[in-house]
């Protein structure tokens, strides 16, 4: 299933039809505050109130009218209480403009994103920015029309030199956006955050604009680039401001299909990234060669933690070229491979390479039917004791592999998430998973245990071990696609069980689509008592699950009413 980020991704590259560009220009005159009075801002989650945190808002103060100042001085006093009493004026106008988009105001983030910006509101906010000096975070991300408008905006940056993070995923943004972004890169000099994603026009040789742009010793550490569909200009472009980025210490650049003398290019200029600590390169099309490539500029970042190679199909067969090169990576905390088409061959070389890493604590190697068959080798060797995330979905784990696994989980006193789903051989043996786990210090908060084929037995087992306190500390528990689970299952949980589930904020139970859903009616009563007394569960998803429509508005008035009391 794509994700919504991808979704988002796809639509926003599709260019826009006639029409669209007519409704476009009359919107970009008018502002959103005039198109639409109604604030949206309770779908999305307002920034924190900080209005007086660190003299982000001008404060009244009276004048020091002390004995023998002169008629000047009192004069001076006079324009800084005007300029103050201006600042409170602007301050206000601010306030006014961000609540009219649903938004919380906040003297250092701002956060307008999916708020339906024209190039008026952008105009607005520019004039607005002189009463913002203490902004650190600036987002305007998924607002489609800031695009071929920005330079109004970046017109104004002078007035935030305190500006941290400026993210713009998803506006649209042209080469003439990108050119003004860059020559107003001097105005803010400590920029450490720049996420442009999901903006085409980034691609076609225009991030050159805006790399052209940086200066040596530029102190942005965080790039990212996902699906701006950069071509080899523009990796080239990227490749020779490398050497400038002396600060850089996150690269994403997903979902860019990067061809092989792309990649020689890129990973040729890594050299001079020595601060580099996470490398995101997810579907970006690597094959084999790529990786030996990849693996020969390893060793100029060896204090690289984190590295992402996910959903490189192409790449199958090559991590075995490249394990020399992760042998020396001691400082690699997170190794993300998932969905790569591993070899038996890459399974073996995983298996060598893991006892050189005596730092992981992530690893990911989901959707890799290869893993099931080398699961017990692989998990001799893993740092178990400081291992916080062991995502296995989907990895064909076979009766035997479980069985370790299970072995392996009274070491695992770390473990934050474990993900299982797509396990039959769960099913009927939740029990040797859940036993491992210790009462009272478990830190496990995050439990995926989709299309496991669970029973009713696995599930009241799963009651037990949360009455006990294993649970305690989920967050996000998902059961889904289990349709073996009989009623007496899910009234245990969320009944007795509930309890032990203080700290949940996403629980899903919804179902395989079906020509004739069963009725949650025998054991919906529970789960809306503990959906009402459970403190942190915000989301629930029960699809496919026949709900009368008296028990669909029961549970919609306990999530409306949770939803206004967390607002």
């Amino acid at each position: 299933m794509e994700s919504s980020d991808a979704q988002r991704s796809r639509d926003g590259s599709q260019k826009r039809s006639a029409i669209d560009l007519i409704m476009n220009q009359i919107r970009r005159k008018t502002s959103f505050t005039e198109r639409r009075q109604k604030p949206v801002g309770f779908l999305f989650r307002p920034g924190e109130n900080n209005d007086r945190k660190n003299g982000g808002i001008p404060e009244m103060k009276e004048s020091d009218n002390s004995e023998g100042k002169n008629t000047e001085s009192g004069a001076e006093n006079t324009d800084s209480v005007d300029t103050e009493v201006g600042s409170v004026v602007g301050w206000g106008r601010v306030k006014q403009f961000v609540e009219k988009l649903g938004k919380k105001p906040d003297s250092q983030t701002l956060s307008l994103s999916h708020c339906d910006l024209t190039a008026t509101d952008v105009l607005e906010l520019a004039t607005l920015l002189t009463f913002l000096t203490q902004l650190e975070e600036l987002d305007l991300s998924w607002n489609d029309l800031v695009g071929g408008s920005l330079k109004a905006l970046t017109f104004h940056l002078q007035h935030v030199g305190k500006l941290r993070g400026l993210r713009l995923c998803g506006c649209r943004l042209t080469a003439q956006d990108l050119t003004a972004l860059g020559e107003s890169l001097d105005s803010v000099p400590l920029l450490e955050i720049v996420d442009l994603s999901w903006n085409a026009g980034v691609g076609g040789a225009g991030l050159r604009s805006l790399t052209s742009q940086l200066r040596y010793g530029c102190m942005i550490r965080e790039l990212r680039l996902v699906d701006c569909q950069l071509t080899d200009a523009d990796i080239k472009a990227l490749g020779q401001a490398l050497p400038l980025m002396t600060n850089l210490e996150d690269l994403d650049l997903s979902c860019n299909r990067i061809a092989t003398g792309g990649v020689r290019e890129l990973f040729s200029s890594l050299n001079a990234a020595h601060g580099l600590r996470s490398l995101t390169l997810h579907m970006c099309g690597l094959e084999q060669d790529d990786l030996c490539i990849l693996g020969e500029a390893l060793q100029f970042f060896p204090t690289l933690q984190r590295l992402d190679l996910s959903a490189n199909k192409g790449a199958s067969g090559g991590l075995a070229k490249m394990t020399k090169s992760l042998a020396q990576m001691t400082h690699l905390s997170g190794l993300d491979i998932h969905l790569c088409c591993l070899t038996e061959e890459d399974a073996i070389a995983l298996v060598q390479v893991i006892p050189s890493l005596s730092a992981l604590k992530e690893l990911d190697v989901s959707s890799n039917k290869k893993i099931g068959d080398c699961l017990q080798s692989l998990l001799s060797v893993l740092p178990l004791p400081v291992t916080r995330r062991l995502l296995l979905n989907n990895c064909g784990l076979s009766a035997d592999s479980y069985q370790a696994l299970g072995s392996a989980v009274p070491s695992l006193s770390q473990l934050e998430r474990l993900n299982v789903s797509w396990s039959k051989s769960v099913g009927g043996n939740l029990k040797l998973l859940l036993g491992g786990l210790p009462c009272t210090s478990c830190k496990l908060q995050d439990l995926r245990l989709s299309s496991c084929d669970l029973t009713t037995e696995d599930v009241l087992h799963l009651a037990s071990a949360s009455k006990r306190g294993v649970l305690s500390q989920v967050k996000r528990l998902d059961l889904s696609y289990n349709g073996g689970v009989g009623d007496s299952g899910w009234v245990a949980l969320f009944g007795e069980g509930a309890g032990g589930l203080r700290a949940l904020e996403e629980l899903d139970v919804s179902l395989r689509p079906s020509s004739s859903p069963p009725p949650a009616s025998p054991w919906l009563p529970a789960l809306l008592e503990a959906v009402a007394t459970l403190p942190s569960l915000a989301h629930v998803a029960l699809q496919h699950w026949v709900l009368r429509q008296d028990e669909r508005d029961k549970l919609e008035n306990i999530m409306s009413k949770k939803r206004h009391a967390g607002m």
